[in-house]
Order: structure tokens, then C-alpha cells, then sequence
């Protein structure tokens, strides 16, 4: 009975004014979309959509917005339109709705008509008086309407009378700044449709608490796709600048590549490959044809590996004492916020502790092996932290069955804890893989000898190690040298520039092509860490 009903609800407002409801909520996503489109420069402001001005169909679309919206509202108050709104639109959205206007108040009464100090002042208030009366007083339909399809309406009315077009620019007294019309257009846009969007989807949702929900749920997906958007935009841009200088010198067929000699229990074998890839198989020479970044990005990995090794024991194991053994009380207090804190401390403290304590106590030059104990350290409390969350959210069910089965307390946590508690210590070191494969301030001061490795020099750590007859009988010198990482190339890239002598265009592809092989070794050692998780949850459902 109750999913009859609530079918005849639906069927219902889907017809009449609800249909009429949901379509200026998808006008208000189409908004959102086209202003966030105008915001990277998908779509041009000083261009065309369709045959139309970008900006005069962004207006006319808001106008139509702000119209629509207008009209739920008073239609609801006249009984035009079934609803069931609360007395007032409540506190937090008259506080927003008075700030919003107090600042349209202000710019009008300042930039358009001129006045003085106390003049828009004065005009501010009265705006904002008046969405927050106009917020309170009449009911919630009414006030939650009426101020936000006003401001569509007066934003798609600047947008059609030409007051803010292509050319239009704004420079505020005492800011050394010029507000342009490719910024101001997507991002009034942006928030006319968020605005409008909510205030529309309480329409559809009748207002009253169903429509809160309604609003609310309009406001987070259309946040969502922003991120979204924002992240599809950050690896599309990448990706095209990139392209061509990654891809370039690219060869396929029969001994094109380069060759590998394996040497395995006295017999040699030499491969060559039927790929040459000079972009990620060359370093840097004046010989090259095509410069690479080989020696960076077998340096970046080493520098991840070396920070993991060092972190994940230390921060896993110290979770455990912290969760299985040690009694709750000042001490773990005092861990927690040191480790919380160390969390938020900034790369560039890392950096120089690295440079003041580790630097010094290795030959007193940059090594590898500091930039992999400095990126370490920086790892290691995210560990920590988030070991602690996973090690607590396991039942304690599990460790009393456990118990019950005369097991000891370390067989316990090993053989039960942490494989319950490993998809969440894997996630930690995500994140924290995600941040530290992509610092540069650290590599800078602890291991960056130069601006390039010349020639395709990569660092050999697996066989540079060797025993001795003295201590610490193993050595390893590739760990005792300075290498290339691509979060300080790129760096480098940026400040100093590499084959300045050569054709900018050149220059603005190696740069461009390094941030995106960045880019892909950072998603890489994510897609590594998620399907290790998933390997893990897996087992824990067998």
C-alpha cells in the first residue's frame, strides 16, 4: 500500500506544475554545466554557442531561470501551485540570502551608480533588509524563491542589455587587480544556477521537509559535478598539452628499440625491443635527439618504494602497540596529536629537517637515501593514523573469539586484527603514497644533486648492493648518490628551462610531457594501492 501511494505521489508530480518544476532544475544543471564549460575555456565567452553569444544565451537562459522560479513561489502562495511550506524559509537561508544581496546592493550602488562611501552603504542595507525581510515574513515558498530568482534575473538581465559583455572588465579601487569578463560571466553562471537550482528543486519537492531534502540533494550533485568536472579538466589539459611531447620520436618495429642485456649464471642474452619510446627510455644530452625522462622517473620510484619500506613497518607496528597493548590514557593522548600534527606540518618543514639532520649525516651532500627517509617521515603519520582507525573499527567480537580459543594476544592480532583491519591500513598508504610521490620542496633540499642526470643514467639500487667484511658489511653507493625526480624536474623545467637555445615550442612540451608522466606514475602507484585493497577485502569475504 505504502509503495502504491508513494507511486501515485510520483506519478503525480510528474505531471503539471512538477514536470514544469524538474525542468528549471535541469535548466539549472544545464546552467551550472555551460558556466563551469565557459570557466576552462571549453566554451568561449567571447564566442558563440549554436549561432548565439555565449553570453547573451547565458543570460536569456537565466532570465528564464529566474523567471520560473519566481513564478513556483507566488504561484504556491496563491494556492496556483499544491505545496506545503513551512511559515518562513528559515534562518540560514535569509542570513544568505542578506549577505548576497548586501553585496549586489554594494557593487550597484558603487560601481553603477557611482555613489560614495556611506551612499552604497546605504544601499547594501537596504538591499540586504529587504531579501531577509522578504526571506521571513512571507512563507517559506515565497521566501525561497522570490531573492533567488530575482538575482537570475537581474544576472540575465546584465548578460542580454550588454552591462556585462565579452569586453566588459571591472578594476576596484585600491585592488591591483582587473576582474575580466572570461572569470566574472561563468562564475556569476556558477552561482545563479546553484542558487536557483536548490530554490527550484524545493518547488519540486512541494517545499516543507520533502522539499529541503530535494534542494539539499540538487546542491550536493551539482557540487559533485564541479569535482568531478574539475578533475576530468586537470587530466584533459594535461593530457593534451602533453601528448605531443610525450609521444614524440615514437618508433614501432623489429629492432627499433633500445637494448637490454641480461646476464643470468654466467650466460648473456641481449633483447632489443621493438618499441623505441625516447620520451620515456632517454634522459637528458646534448647528443639526444629526443631528450627524456627516464633517470626521473626510475628516481621518483625508488624515492616511493624506499619512503614506503621505511614508513609502512614502523607506523603499522606502531598502531598495534598503540590499539592492542598500550592502556588509553595521557600517553596515547599525547601520540595522537603528535601524529595529527605532523600530518598537517608542511612539506617544506620535512625539507629542511632533512637538509639540517639527515643531509649532514650522510657525506653532508644530497643522497637518495635522505630523500627516501625524509619522504618517509612524512608518510610514516598518515600510517599511523589511519592503522589506528582500521585496527578500532574491528569488532571486538573477533578478538573475544579469538580469546575464547586460547590463542595468545599476538597470535590474535596477527592471524585476526590486522587482515580485518588491512583494506583500511592500504588505503592510508594511498593517500599517503599520492602526496609524497608528487612533493618537490623535500627532494630539493635532500636529494636533488643537479637539474638533470646527464645521458640515460638511471640509479641502479637492487644491484649496487654489496657485502663488505666491515660494518655495516653491506653497502650500496647508489644509494649514496644524487638522482633526478620528476616533481623537481618539472620544477626545474619551470624555473630554469632545459635547450633554451632550441624552439620554445620544444621547451613547452618537455615541460607539459613531464607533468603528465608525473601524473601518470602518481595514478599508477594509486591503481597499484586500490587493487591491492580490493585483493584484500576479497579475501576477508572467503
Amino acid at each position: 500500500m505504502a509503495g502504491a501511494t508513494e507511486s501515485d505521489l510520483v506519478r503525480e508530480r510528474a505531471t503539471g506544475t512538477g514536470a514544469a518544476a524538474a525542468g528549471a532544475v535541469g535548466l539549472s544543471a544545464l546552467l551550472f554545466a555551460l558556466g563551469l564549460a565557459a570557466l576552462f575555456e571549453v566554451v568561449s565567452v567571447t564566442g558563440t554557442v549554436g549561432g548565439v553569444r555565449t553570453v547573451s544565451l547565458l543570460g536569456g537562459l537565466l532570465a528564464v531561470l529566474g523567471l520560473a522560479v519566481v513564478a513556483f513561489g507566488v504561484g504556491s502562495s496563491v494556492g496556483a501551485v499544491e505545496s506545503t511550506p513551512r511559515s518562513d524559509a528559515g534562518a540560514v537561508a535569509a542570513a544568505a540570502f542578506s549577505g548576497v544581496w548586501f553585496v549586489v546592493g554594494g557593487l550597484v550602488g558603487s560601481q553603477t551608480l557611482g555613489l560614495g562611501g556611506l551612499g552604497w552603504v546605504a544601499v547594501a542595507v537596504l538591499a540586504g533588509g529587504v531579501a531577509f525581510a522578504v526571506s521571513v515574513v512571507p512563507r517559506e515558498d515565497v521566501g525561497s524563491t522570490v531573492p533567488a530568482g530575482a538575482l537570475a534575473l537581474l544576472a540575465g538581465g546584465a548578460f542580454l542589455t550588454g552591462a556585462i559583455g565579452p569586453a566588459w572588465s571591472w578594476e576596484p579601487t585600491g585592488l591591483r587587480a582587473t576582474f575580466a569578463a572570461d572569470l566574472v560571466v561563468p562564475a556569476l553562471t556558477l552561482f545563479c544556477a546553484l542558487l536557483t537550482g536548490w530554490a527550484a528543486a524545493k518547488a519540486y519537492g512541494g517545499f516543507g521537509a520533502q522539499g529541503r531534502h530535494t534542494g539539499a540533494y540538487v546542491l550536493v550533485s551539482l557540487n559533485v559535478l564541479a569535482i568531478v568536472s574539475v578533475l576530468v579538466v586537470l587530466v584533459a589539459f594535461t593530457v593534451t598539452k602533453g601528448a605531443p611531447g610525450l609521444f614524440r620520436g615514437i618508433a614501432v618495429g623489429a629492432g627499433v628499440g633500445p637494448e637490454t642485456t641480461i646476464d643470468l649464471f654466467g650466460f648473456s642474452h641481449t633483447i632489443v625491443w621493438p618499441v623505441s619510446w625516447p620520451f620515456v627510455t632517454n634522459g637528458v644530452a646534448l647528443l639526444n635527439d629526443h631528450n627524456g625522462v627516464l633517470p626521473a622517473i626510475v628516481g621518483t620510484v625508488w624515492l616511493v618504494v624506499g619512503a614506503v619500506t621505511f614508513a609502512v613497518p614502523l607506523g603499522v607496528g606502531a598502531a598495534i602497540y598503540l590499539t592492542e597493548y598500550a592502556e588509553r590514557g595521557r600517553f596515547t593522548q599525547v601520540i595522537e596529536v603528535a601524529t595529527n600534527g605532523l600530518w598537517s606540518t608542511p612539506s617544506i618543514v620535512f625539507g629542511l629537517f632533512g637538509f639540517a639532520f639527515l643531509v649532514p649525516r650522510f657525506g653532508g651532500r644530497r643522497t637518495l637515501f635522505s630523500g627516501m627517509l625524509t619522504l618517509g617521515f612524512m608518510l610514516l603519520p598518515l600510517v599511523v593514523i589511519t592503522s589506528r582507525e582500521a585496527m578500532l573499527a574491528v569488532p571486538d567480537e573477533y578478538r573475544d573469539a579469538s580469546a575464547a580459543l586460547g590463542v595468545t594476544k599476538w597470535q590474535t592480532v596477527r592471524s585476526v586484527v590486522l587482515p580485518a583491519a588491512l583494506p583500511g591500513v592500504v588505503t592510508g598508504v594511498i593517500l599517503g603514497v599520492g602526496r609524497i610521490a608528487g612533493e618537490t620542496a623535500p627532494i630539493l633540499l635532500t636529494m636533488a644533486g643537479g637539474t638533470f642526470v646527464p645521458g640515460g643514467q638511471t640509479v641502479d639500487v637492487v644491484g649496487g648492493f654489496r657485502f663488505t667484511a666491515s660494518p655495516p658489511f653491506v653497502e650500496n653507493p647508489e644509494l649514496m648518490q644524487a638522482t633526478a625526480a620528476l616533481p623537481y624536474q618539472l620544477y626545474a623545467l619551470i624555473t630554469a628551462g632545459v635547450g633554451k637555445s632550441g624552439p620554445v615550442s620544444d621547451l613547452e612540451q618537455f615541460k607539459w610531457a613531464t607533468a603528465l608522466v608525473l601524473l601518470a606514475v602518481v595514478l599508477s602507484f594509486y591503481l597499484v594501492g586500490i587493487v591491492t585493497r580490493y585483493y584484500f577485502r576479497s579475501k576477508l569475504r572467503e
